[in-house]
C-alpha cells in the first residue's frame, strides 16, 4: 500500500528565521504521525540552513516514525547518518546558492564517489536511497552504484502541472507523467524500489499515487504550508487520504482491465 513520507524542513525554516526554539519540528513529527504519516524526511544539508544536527538526534531518539534522511553523498554526513542510523538515507545534490533541491542527483558523474557512500550506509543496516531526475540513464547507475531506492524527482511534472491550469488532460503534463511512470518501471525491473517526490501538492499528486507499483511519495512545503492554517494533523490526514484514494482506484481499474 502506498505509503506518505512527510518533509518537516519548513518548520525549522520559520523557526531558523528567528534562530529560536519554536515551532519544534520534533513536535511537527509527532503531530504528523498522529495525522497518519508514515515516515519523516529532513535534510541536513552542509550549510544547517534550517534543520540542524541536535534536530536529527532528537528525532531519532523520541519519536517511533520511521526516519528518511536526505544528505549529500559527503564523507561528513556519511559518518552523521551511519552515527544516528535511520531508517533510510536518501543521497541528493546540494548547492548553497539553491533555495531547495534542483534537480536529481547526477549519479553517471559521481559514481564511484555514491557506490561507496552507499556501500558504507548499507553495510550499517541503513536503506539507501538516490533522488534522480526521471532519465532510463540515472536509474541504470542507480542500480550499478548499489542503491535500493530510487525517488524520482518530480518538480519538473509538478510546475508543468501548475503552468498548463491544472489541466491534467494537457498533452504536456502526460508527458512529464509518462517519463515518470517509464522511469519507475525500470526501476521496479531493477529490482529496487520506486518512490516519488517534489513540487507535490493537493491538486497535482493524485496522478502520480496512481502510477504503477510507486511505493512512498515524500512531500513537505504543501503540507507544511497548509498546516500554517488547518494544523499539522488535518493536513497530514487530507493529503494521506488523496494518495490512498488515487492508488485504490488506479489499483482497481488495472485489475480490472487485466480481467478483460
Amino acid at each position: 500500500m502506498i505509503e506518505l513520507g512527510v518533509n518537516i524542513d519548513h518548520v525549522a525554516t520559520i523557526r531558523q528565521a528567528r534562530r529560536t526554539y519554536e515551532p519544534d519540528p520534533v513536535w511537527a513529527a509527532v503531530e504528523a504521525h498522529l495525522g497518519g504519516a508514515d515516515g519523516i524526511t529532513v535534510h541536513l544539508r552542509e550549510d544547517r540552513r534550517h534543520i540542524q544536527d541536535a534536530d536529527v538526534r532528537r528525532l531519532r531518539d523520541q519519536t517511533q516514525i520511521k526516519l528518511n534522511l536526505e544528505m549529500a553523498a559527503t564523507p561528513e554526513m556519511v559518518d552523521i547518518a551511519i552515527a544516528l542510523k535511520p531508517e533510510m538515507a536518501m543521497l541528493v545534490p546540494e548547492g548553497r546558492h539553491e533555495i531547495t533541491t534542483e534537480g536529481g542527483l547526477d549519479i553517471l558523474s559521481k559514481e564511484a564517489a555514491i557506490t561507496d557512500a552507499i556501500r558504507r550506509l548499507a553495510d550499517h543496516g541503513i536503506i539507501t536511497s538516490v533522488f534522480i531526475d526521471a532519465e532510463p540513464a540515472q536509474v541504470e547507475a542507480a542500480a550499478r552504484a548499489g542503491a535500493s531506492v530510487c525517488e524520482l524527482h518530480t518538480g519538473p511534472y509538478a510546475e508543468t502541472f501548475h503552468r498548463e491550469g491544472r489541466d491534467v488532460a494537457s498533452p504536456a503534463i502526460r508527458r512529464e507523467l509518462e517519463r515518470v511512470a517509464t522511469a519507475g518501471a525500470l526501476i521496479q525491473q531493477a529490482g529496487m524500489r520506486f518512490n516519488a517526490g517534489h513540487g507535490l501538492n493537493y491538486f497535482n499528486v493524485q496522478p502520480v499515487a496512481a502510477l504503477p507499483g510507486v511505493r512512498e511519495l515524500h512531500i513537505g512545503h504543501a503540507i507544511v504550508s497548509r498546516a500554517v492554517f488547518v494544523g499539522m494533523r488535518e493536513a497530514v490526514s487530507t493529503m494521506k487520504a488523496l494518495i490512498r484514494e488515487a492508488a485504490a482506484a488506479a489499483a482497481q481499474s488495472r485489475g480490472m482491465a487485466g480481467r478483460g
